[in-house]
């Protein structure tokens, strides 16, 4: 050792005064503690316990007892020096570790071994194995401290670093503040074992401070700080010194790019992971596969899988998990098809799929909704010899719990068993999951109380099960439960309460566990505030969400795609148009225009906000376009009668090979129903079983019967309903009442509205529909009869109403509440309107009121209709030939279609008015509907 103040003599004086006698070995084995990779050797000797040792650990010969090493020891230091005293010193530490002096090895360790850290290695290595407790190196260290042994810096890093792997933060703090007081030259790896101790211990932020205040910064301290930050999730400010230390000309280690390209993927960053990618080419490490697969993954994450591919395929050696992260690539980004292709053509080289490549594959069905898929793919996996693990399984029961296929997940847990699985808390945690959506409580309290070394994840998951089912109490009770056992709730378990709360439509509720998280010390992070939008969105409270989401903006909370794509079917739900549009301009300042679902979710935004033109402009734009994106696209051209433009997407994508589902063809029947294109909704219902093996749902059945009624086909559409495998439900007979108001067949919509009133006793709109159809026959005795059977029942007409945004006000009209201010000047110029498309032959339908007065009357009534007022007003103060787009919460009553349509030829504007059913495009005195509706 350099310059050290206390000599051998120390030792010397130790073992002279240390009481004589054969101690044997120990031969337990504590945890040990590893500094890094060190050559060892197979030495065969009875001797010895452990098989493997530093070559420089020699036994000597003919020692039987302790006692004689001692006595070999003093007579080594006291015999001139001569020979190689690393071996020397090396066979005395192995001998006293034989006989389980480890006082007597350590001190030999730290006052007389040489400073390589190749043998510090091999000594620590031997301790561990001769069952030596690392404790005992820093008593040993200490003691030799408090005699006044001047240790250098490579002796005390080892020392740091033991304290690291011990979590001895105090006697780490102290050897620092002794470095600090004496003025001590810190070297690069004591800075580095500083950094690495303060960053487990104290937190990133300390150890930020240690390599601040160090003043020669090399590049191992570089590559230290950069992972510790990256160890701590503190991927901005990783990436930041990462900047920094390529400025620095400080050399990044491959482990330290692949940790960087790891955080730009979760980050989304892609300039940065580009520019690390230039720093690989720049510095030809294009060569490692690890770091290829990393760009690979980072280009994936960031949805440029052009971008991926070209770097795959520019990747020379292509081991197994290369293929795997390419084939991970595809499945995640919602390409199967490539995936596939990519699989197949991996089986034709050299290199197998293993489990891995079939998990991402799994992965990508269930992202992709296919469920079906993934149980299938579970057993193509089998039945290649595979045996599913953990990850399969976790996927087969999220496929289990979308598909309700709850007999299928009873038997996973029989597998479950018989595997050993159930150890896994993963599975458990999905097995709790599978039976509460089963509405099997009581199983999935059994799975989880029998689930053994549970983890927040267990208890998060039957927290999560019961606010889903709404049982508050239950999750309370567990969350005492938790505090009891010793597990603190994390922000994971708060935010299920408030997405449970939000979910149940108690907003202020969850508002208060918003406020509890604060009150606890924790920090409300995205997901707590997306959940709150979600739940507002799910109850068709999109101010509410609007709101909340401004208040998440307040507190500095940074939205992510998930809070986006929610606000964009916040805006979808009521047509807020000029809303979504500025959420449209937020996701493109902020980086989220290329996310899939962002994407998807504006072309139903603008789809539903009257501007089919821009929603398809955003399809057109997404290059790698996923089922959901078809789908919704599709139903776009659908709401609004486009069924020809239906068809052709939904070539389209097959061409690319992509499989439709259940909601492609939902899209499909609903292009066929708004187009009166019967026998093509024939061939595709008919097509759904036979060509692709879905089953149809109630769903498409409902559209089956829309599309025959509309069309005129009354009595084909009840054969259609009793042949039907299913029981028809208040969507089937709600679709046939309205065709028999269109068709004014009084006889069948009587039959349905007899079904009607016994499944929905208390829906007003099945009475309302039947009053107008009885009103058009002049049936004022039936019209009376079920408004006294309405009273009895209780069941109120509730308020309609239709709104208009001009400029950012919305101006609503009301059946109840408020008149509108201008209210005066709107009904003056509505009077001029009906006047002016009067001459055009419009002529008013007082069929449309249920009320027996006469026809004068009755024309006043037609001209209070909201719709009305709403068109009125946004040709009173939207100039320009700026379409006029109202929303109505209920549907459209025909005088006002046939008024609108004269509207827009009499004063040459497009109309659109999303009422409770469907979308009305008007211009040119047409309707996209085409009188269907």
């Amino acid at each position: 050792m350099d310059n050290l103040a206390a000599p051998f003599h120390h030792l010397n004086s130790y073992f002279v005064h240390n009481p004589q006698g054969h101690m044997p070995p120990r031969r337990h084995s504590p945890s040990s503690v590893s500094l890094g990779t060190s050559e060892t050797q197979i030495v065969s000797s009875p001797q010895f316990s452990s098989p493997k040792f530093s070559p420089f650990f020699h036994p000597l010969g003919g020692i039987r007892t302790l006692n004689s090493v001692r006595e070999l020891h003093a007579q080594m230091i006291k015999m001139p020096k001569k020979g190689n005293l690393v071996t020397m010193d090396g066979s005395m530490m192995r001998n006293y570790l034989e006989f389980g002096d480890f006082e007597s090895a350590t001190k030999v360790f730290f006052v007389g071994f040489a400073r390589n850290y190749l043998l510090w290695n091999s000594f620590l290595e031997e301790f561990a194995s001769f069952g030596g407790d690392s404790h005992e190196i820093l008593e040993v260290f200490k003691e030799l401290h408090d005699k006044g042994v001047k240790f250098d810096s490579k002796a005390l890093t080892v020392v740091l670093k033991i304290c690291l792997a011990l979590m001895e933060l105090w006697l780490g703090m102290e050897v620092h503040a002794c470095l600090l007081k004496r003025g001590f030259q810190v070297d690069v790896h004591l800075s580095c074992a500083l950094i690495n101790l303060y960053e487990k211990c104290l937190g990133i932020d300390r150890a930020n401070q240690v390599f601040d205040e160090t003043p020669l910064q090399e590049d191992f301290l570089w590559n230290t700080i950069v992972m510790a930050n990256l160890r701590s999730e503190r991927w901005e400010d990783a990436l930041e010194l990462s900047r920094r230390m390529q400025s620095a000309s400080a050399k990044a280690t491959d482990g330290t790019i692949v940790k960087l390209l790891q955080a730009c993927g979760k980050l989304r960053a892609l300039n940065e992971g580009k520019q690390i990618h230039g720093y690989v080419i720049r510095f030809g490490r294009v060569s490692n596969t690890s770091i290829c697969n990393s760009i690979v993954s980072m280009y994936s994450r960031n949805n440029r899988l052009e971008l991926a591919r070209a770097v795959f395929d520019s990747t020379e050696d292509h081991n197994l998990a290369s293929w795997n992260s390419i084939i991970s690539s595809y499945a995640v980004n919602g390409c199967l098809n490539g995936a596939w292709d990519l699989f197949r053509e991996m089986e034709s080289s050299s290199i197998k799929p293993d489990i891995i490549t079939w998990n991402s594959l799994l992965s990508g069905h269930l992202l992709q909704g296919s469920y079906e898929n993934v149980l299938t793919n579970i057993r193509s996996l089998q039945s290649a010899g595979f045996k599913p693990d953990s990850c399969s399984i976790t996927s087969a029961l999220q496929a289990v719990i979308e598909l309700g296929y709850f007999n299928l997940g009873k038997e996973i847990h029989g597998y479950i068993m018989r595997s050993k699985l159930e150890y896994d808390v993963y599975v458990c945690t999905s097995l709790v999951d599978m039976y509460i959506k089963n509405d099997c409580l009581e199983k999935a309290e059994v799975v989880f109380h029998h689930t053994k070394n549970k983890n927040i994840c267990a208890w998060n998951s039957l927290i999560s099960g019961y606010t889903y089912k709404g049982l508050f109490d239950n999750a309370e009770k567990l969350l005492i439960q938790m505090k009891e056992e010793g597990i603190k709730a994390d922000l994971v378990t708060w935010n299920s309460l408030v997405s449970g709360y939000s979910m149940s439509g108690c907003s202020e509720e969850a508002l208060a566990v918003i406020n509890r998280i604060k009150s606890l010390g924790l920090t409300p992070n995205v997901v707590s505030w997306t959940a709150m939008i979600s739940g507002c969105c799910q109850n068709e409270n999109y101010t509410d969400a609007l709101q909340f989401f401004s208040q998440m903006q307040e507190e500095n909370v940074k939205p992510n795609s998930t809070t986006i794509s929610t606000l964009l079917r916040a805006c979808a739900g009521p047509s807020l148009l000029k809303k979504g549009e500025e959420i449209h301009c937020f996701s493109m300042k902020h980086g989220f225009v290329d996310d899939i679902y962002i994407a998807t979710a504006l072309i139903d935004m603008y789809s539903k906000g009257g501007k089919l033109k821009v929603a398809h402009e955003v399809f057109r734009n997404i290059k790698e376009k996923t089922l959901p994106c078809w789908n919704c696209m599709m139903m776009g051209y659908a709401i609004y009668g486009h069924g020809e433009e239906v068809f052709t997407l939904f070539d389209n994508m097959c061409k690319t090979g992509i499989r439709p589902d259940a909601i492609t063809f939902t899209a499909l029947l609903s292009g066929c129903k708004n187009s009166g294109l019967v026998m093509d909704g024939w061939k595709y219902f008919d097509s759904m079983k036979t060509d692709y093996s879905i089953n149809p749902t109630i769903e498409h059945y409902s559209c089956m019967v829309d599309l025959l009624g509309k069309a005129g086909f009354l009595d084909e559409a009840l054969d259609f309903i009793h042949a039907m495998p299913q029981k028809a439900d208040a969507s089937i007979w709600g679709a046939v009442l309205a065709a028999c108001r269109l068709h004014k067949d009084i006889k069948i919509a009587e039959i349905a509205a007899r079904n009607l009133f016994r499944l929905e006793p208390y829906n007003s709109a099945n009475y309302v529909l039947m009053m107008n159809i009885y009103s058009t026959f002049e049936r004022w005795g039936d019209v009376e009869r079920l408004k006294e059977s309405m009273t009895a029942m209780g069941v109120k007409i509730p308020n309609v109403w239709s709104w208009i945004q001009v400029r950012q006000t919305i101006h609503v009209f009301s059946t109840e509440g408020k008149s509108h201010p201008e209210e005066g000047e709107i009904y003056f110029d509505l009077y001029q309107l009906i006047s002016e498309i009067k001459k055009l032959g419009y002529v008013p339908d007082t069929n449309c009121v249920h009320q027996n007065i006469d026809d004068s009357e009755k024309e006043k009534v037609l001209l209070s209709h909201t719709e009305k007022l709403a068109m009125t007003y946004g040709l009173m103060k939207i100039k320009g030939g700026t379409p006029i787009r109202v929303v109505k919460n209920t549907r459209i009553c025909q005088d006002c279609h046939t008024a609108a349509k004269y509207i827009s030829l009499a004063r040459n504007r497009e109309i659109f008015l999303r009422d409770g059913g469907r979308f009305h495009h008007f211009m040119n005195g047409e309707c996209s509907c085409n009188d269907r509706w």
